[in-house]
């Protein structure tokens, strides 16, 4: 029957797996405990390898299929986030099995790696009409670092999620009315990192939960194990070669300052007791408060010429490589970069699908004609931009001195980490919403008459008070009152 055969092929299981244990216990050292065999003859599945393993089939597997039904960037991106907890699954396993070593670097390095990868693919992608969603994941991937944060990695989670969720209530805003699949998109990414913060809460309240009687774990995650120890069970893949440098090293890629601290902490947190090496011991006659002689010397001041460099063929003295300067579109996307003195750019011939990236451009003015999807301004100095109508966002990123002009209409404009900028507002966009963050010297002009507007200041300073039950904040009144 059905069943019989069923509980046939359940015992030959059986069989196969006291075999394989059978093996590996011929070539491990003496002296194992109980709960050593017992979790090699479960597989090194263990209660909290199990509820990894559920967090993977259940909020992962539902955040993958939500992504792939968007397609585009954000199912490539998704699959690297996969990686990325496939990784984090090896190394979880590998701490179940042996002793935490003196030194994570190397074994944290594959993690680390697509990590990086992971925020590299947002930062090669700016222009991508996806980009709120990129960068929702962007954001909040260094959440996986919670295997190197010691006591309660559970809060570091949680404020890695809070990162996600800036950019995942632009997602809803822009799609909650016209497109479900991103409204389950953003509940099921969210979802990950909620139901980690739980299993982290279970399992390694304290920080990572790393065996007591195993052997002390080897320097590389995917490496061989060493002789005379047992056989760790085979990892999931490695991750493909990845872009940018290691985290470890000091000449990585700083794509965003939040990201690069989050992901930098994996090395600050390895170094232990010899974060110290670097001081340099001063001894009692180099001390003022010691030798009061030294005061009336002053600093010590360094005579000779300017550094030079080196090897004058390094790319160090090199000069900076300038650009081709661009203006095509291409498939979706009109593309505007390393323009310089020109002022007559003109995009004419738009489509509502289309989006438009303007990068690094200096001294220049573009005028965007119909209606576009939206529009996105990064690294750029000196620049006038003029458009009719836009359906999503107009984004101003890593720039200087913009001026921006609504001749239509626009619903909402996000100014992040750009001093000065000039937003001219036309009749018809006077209920647009504008969001800043970390910018400086902002400024509304509101249409007044015909030819005429009058200037309003965005606030930069802010005062915070607890009135009993929530914090309340707003602009300060010598702020205001300019």
């Amino acid at each position: 029957t059905v069943v019989m055969e069923t509980l046939v092929e359940r015992l030959e299981q059986a069989v196969i797996r006291l075999e394989a244990v059978a093996i590996k216990l011929q070539n491990c050292p003496e002296g194992l405990v109980n709960g050593d065999i017992s979790s090699m003859i479960n597989g090194g599945e263990s209660e909290s390898m199990e509820a990894f393993d559920h967090l993977l089939s259940g909020s992962v597997s539902e955040y993958l299929r939500t992504s792939t039904a968007i397609g585009g960037d954000v199912a490539k991106h998704a699959e690297m986030v996969n990686i990325a907890l496939q990784v984090q699954r090896a190394f979880l396993k590998m701490a179940m099995t042996h002793q935490e070593p003196t030194e994570m670097a190397d074994l944290l390095r594959p993690l680390s790696d697509q990590i990086q990868e992971v925020q590299y693919f947002r930062e090669k992608n700016r222009g991508s009409s996806l980009f709120n969603h990129l960068s929702a994941v962007s954001e909040s991937i260094p959440a996986l670092g919670w295997v190197a944060v010691c006591q309660k990695p559970g809060p570091y989670v949680k404020e890695m999620n809070d990162a996600a969720m800036f950019y995942t209530n632009r997602v809803l805003k822009d799609y909650k009315d016209t497109d479900p699949r991103h409204v389950e998109w953003v509940r099921s990414y969210l979802n990950i990192w909620t139901e980690l913060q739980t299993y982290i809460k279970e399992h390694h309240t304290t920080g990572l939960a790393w065996s007591k009687t195993g052997p002390v774990a080897p320097p590389s995650l995917f490496g061989a194990p060493s002789d005379g120890t047992c056989p760790r069970p085979p990892p999931p893949p490695p991750p493909p070669p990845p872009g940018p440098p290691p985290v470890f090293m000091d000449n990585s890629p700083k794509s965003d300052d939040t990201a690069a601290q989050h992901s930098a902490l994996f090395a600050q947190l390895n170094q232990g007791e010899a974060i110290t090496k670097g001081l340099k011991h001063v001894s009692d006659k180099q001390k003022t408060h010691k030798n009061p002689n030294l005061r009336s010397q002053g600093g010590r001041t360094h005579q000779g010429s300017p550094a030079k460099c080196q090897n004058p063929s390094s790319s160090a003295c090199a000069p900076a490589k300038k650009h081709s300067p661009v203006l095509e579109l291409e498939g979706k996307k009109w593309r505007v970069e390393h323009q310089e003195q020109s002022h007559d750019l003109v995009i004419e011939e738009t489509e509502l699908r289309q989006v438009v990236y303007v990068f690094s451009c200096s001294n220049s003015t573009l005028q965007i004609k119909g209606k576009v999807n939206s529009i996105i301004v990064d690294n750029c100095k000196k620049l006038g931009l003029v458009f009719d109508n836009v359906v999503g966002i107009v984004e101003i990123i890593n720039s200087r001195d913009i001026q921006l002009q609504v001749m239509g209409k626009v619903p909402i404009i996000s100014i992040n980490k750009t001093e000065g900028c000039h937003v001219y507002l036309s009749k018809d966009s006077l209920d647009c919403e504008i969001v800043s963050a970390k910018s400086s010297e902002m400024n509304v002009l509101v249409p007044e008459g015909e030819d005429d507007y009058r200037e309003f200041p965005i606030p930069e300073q802010f005062k915070t008070v607890w009135d009993g039950s929530s914090l309340v904040t707003e602009p300060t009144k010598i702020h205001m009152a300019l």
